[in-house]
């Protein structure tokens, strides 16, 4: 497979100039936490964080985190249908089209080509599958890859359930090319071995991480060289106007609709 330039998506993603030097984009954001980390260090069980609007004992997101995707899993897509006005599935469709999953068909050649491995990729926080089912449609049916495969990791098992309940509707349940993992996206299991990824996707799971440093360094860990990290999750909206119309609907209506 030839070496892929990263990209880190704040919303979707950006696709970079085709003779640009390859290398792992997330190399500074890793020596900056490195660093952070070993000129401030700071007791665990005193730090805060964010959950939802409020500042919350570290130690405590992912307890909240887990009861929150517990109580939800199953109507999940429906609250994010509701929340986004079914926009959601767009910019996922999207987020899948511009990655380009899957090994491409060699073009037509009479020089005998080489082969190329099939990707193994990790979708993070992917409980549900919406991400995997997109990958692996696109690299069946776009680049006639039969082969690459997605490993779906979820913190919370009742997400993962009701994604292996989904999958069963695709053609991907109880193959090899689905598979399903209870993890923690800041300390994955010694399975997911060193420079064994080559792409890293979490699509609307970032905000929910205590340590999205953690998580960025064991995306570098896992990530073969030349890899990609994939990052789809809401930005600031510099239009004064639409975001007026966004702050009205994120703080008036959202809420309303997550207690429903």
């Amino acid at each position: 497979m030839p070496p892929r330039t990263p990209s880190n998506l704040p919303s979707t993603p950006r696709k970079l100039l085709p003779n640009r030097q390859f290398y792992r984009c997330l190399s500074c954001s890793v020596r900056l936490a490195q660093s952070q980390s070993q000129s401030q260090p700071q007791d665990a069980s005193q730090t805060t964080t964010h959950f939802g609007f409020q500042s919350i004992p570290s130690s405590a997101k992912a307890s909240r985190v887990s009861s929150v995707f517990s109580s939800v899993a199953s109507s999940y897509d429906t609250m994010n249908d509701l929340m986004s006005l079914g926009i959601h599935r767009l910019w996922k469709d999207h987020f899948v089209r511009s990655l380009n999953p899957g090994v491409p068909p060699f073009p037509p050649s009479s020089t005998p080509q080489k082969h190329r491995e099939p990707w193994t990729m990790l979708d993070i926080a992917g409980g549900t599958g919406d991400i995997a089912f997109r990958l692996l449609d696109h690299a069946t049916h776009i680049n006639n890859d039969h082969e690459s495969k997605v490993i779906v990791s979820d913190i919370n098992p009742a997400m993962l359930a009701e994604g292996r309940k989904r999958s069963l509707s695709t053609p991907y349940a109880n193959s090899e090319r689905l598979e399903w993992l209870e993890a923690n996206a800041e300390a994955l299991p010694p399975e997911i071995k060193d420079n064994s990824i080559d792409l890293h996707t979490v699509a609307f799971g970032i905000r929910n991480f205590t340590s999205p440093s953690s998580a960025l360094r064991e995306a570098y860990r896992v990530l073969k060289p030349g890899g990609v990290f994939a990052c789809l999750e809401f930005s600031h909206v510099n239009n004064r106007a639409f975001n007026a119309v966004y702050k009205r609907w994120s703080f008036g209506a959202i809420p309303i609709i997550g207690q429903l």
